[in-house]
This record gives structure tokens, C-alpha cells and sequence, in this order.
């Protein structure tokens, strides 16, 4: 990634260091832009995370990978109660501004670089909605049967989604009905992230409803556990081997 293109990570390092509101645009493809949620969420202490996040840090066990790690908030909470945690992001910035905060071991990595090189692990993390990385239907059954080769017996997957079905506003539905023109799924999102005068490429970015989760999963090596529900349309699925 180049310096000019580590928007989000950017945003985290200058959160850090203390510099204002810091707040990233997310734009669609088809011309919508929104607000992240701020970067002061991703350095939440545990006490102040919603308490589905509180649920789901319960099943971390072993040896963890958090993929798309940010600004460090999952992966030194995990770190702290013990456990040996491999923090990856694509961005630089962010894993400097996990590095300042602590976490002993972060690698700039993107899901699609992820290999036998990094060990083998019990748990992978997602949280964030970041099963979004997998960015398609094809990519995410891909990325599941890698995952399912650098994990150990029992292994399991912690990761969240949005439930994109359970909106009204009109343009999200119409952005749906333009992924199905397209042979798209509704949820596969074409988005970029801009911040300052840095901006992400355009990348695919992909959530699901419970029925879709557990269709990617079929064939994978991988089965659904269980969900979490939160008090929106994001859930956390707990996959297990």
C-alpha cells in the first residue's frame, strides 16, 4: 500500500497522536458517502464495547489471528488476558499505531496474503465486520478453505457481518437491486475510504444475512456454531471446524 492510499490507517495514527475529530469517508461506487463510525471507537476500552463484542471474546481460545486488526482495541485486549495474538493489517499506519499501543506482535498483511507463514492458529478473528474482507461469494469460500489448512483441530472463526436486508433507507435498496443487475450479491459492496487527501483503492467489500453466512460456509470445512446478535443488523457468527 502506498503512503497516499493508507487513509484509514492514517486516521488511526493521527487519533492517536491526538489530533482532532479524525473522521473517514466511506464512498460507494454508486456515488454514496457516509461517515465511519468514528476513530475514537476502534480505541475503545472492553468496558465501553457493546456487549455482543464482550460475548464473543468469551470463545477466543489459543493461539489468535485478528485480521484487519486497526487500531489494536480486540487484539491487546486478548493479549492482555494472555493469550499469544498475531495482529495483521493491510495498512502500515495501523500497525504502527498498534505497535505504539502495545501489541508485540502486528505485520502488515492482507487477508489475501495470509499463508502457512504465520503459523498455525486456534482462533481467527474478525470482528469489525470484517468478514467483509472476504469481499465475494467466491472469495470468501476461497479464503475458508485456506484458513482451514493454518488452523488447528477445533479451530474457530469469530466474525462479524451486517444483515444489509434489514435497512429501509432507499438508497442502500436501490444499491441491492443494482448488485443484482450486475449478478453481484446485494451485500458485495464497492467501496473506497478517503481521509485528508488519502484514499483507499476501490475495493469489494461483502456482508450477509444469516441464510448467506451459512451458504459461503457449506463445503468449506467449516460449520456455524452459533450467532451472537447485537441490538442492529450486525451479528457475529461463531464457525467452527
Amino acid at each position: 500500500m502506498k503512503e497516499l492510499e493508507d487513509a484509514f490507517g492514517q486516521a488511526l495514527y493521527d487519533c492517536l497522536q491526538g489530533l482532532g475529530v479524525c473522521e473517514v469517508i466511506i464512498e460507494r461506487d454508486d456515488g454514496y458517502i457516509d461517515l465511519d463510525i468514528g476513530m475514537a471507537k476502534y480505541f475503545a476500552e472492553s468496558k465501553d464495547w457493546e456487549p455482543y463484542y464482550r460475548e464473543a471474546m468469551k470463545y477466543a481460545k489459543g493461539r489468535i489471528l485478528d485480521i484487519g486488526c486497526g487500531a489494536g482495541r480486540h487484539s491487546l485486549y486478548l493479549q492482555d488476558m494472555g493469550f499469544e495474538v498475531v495482529g495483521i493489517d493491510i495498512s502500515p499506519k495501523a500497525i504502527e499505531t498498534c505497535k505504539i499501543r502495545g501489541l508485540i506482535d502486528g505485520k502488515v498483511v492482507s487477508i489475501g496474503k495470509i499463508s502457512a507463514e504465520l503459523g498455525q492458529f486456534d482462533t481467527i478473528l474478525m470482528l469489525g465486520n470484517n468478514f467483509g474482507l472476504f469481499g465475494s461469494y467466491k472469495g470468501s469460500k476461497t479464503l475458508l478453505k485456506r484458513f482451514h489448512t493454518i488452523t488447528n483441530n477445533h479451530a474457530r472463526i469469530i466474525a462479524e457481518t451486517n444483515d444489509v436486508y434489514k435497512t429501509t433507507n432507499p438508497f442502500h435498496l436501490e444499491y441491492q437491486e443494482f448488485n443484482r443487475r450486475r449478478n453481484r450479491m446485494p451485500g458485495q459492496l464497492r467501496i473506497r475510504a478517503r481521509y485528508k487527501k488519502y484514499a483507499t483503492t476501490w475495493f469489494n467489500y461483502l456482508m450477509v444475512s444469516k441464510p448467506e453466512i451459512e451458504d459461503i460456509i457449506n463445503g468449506t470445512g467449516w460449520k456455524i456454531n452459533h450467532f451472537i446478535d447485537s441490538d442492529s443488523s450486525c451479528y457475529i457468527a461463531i464457525i467452527e471446524k
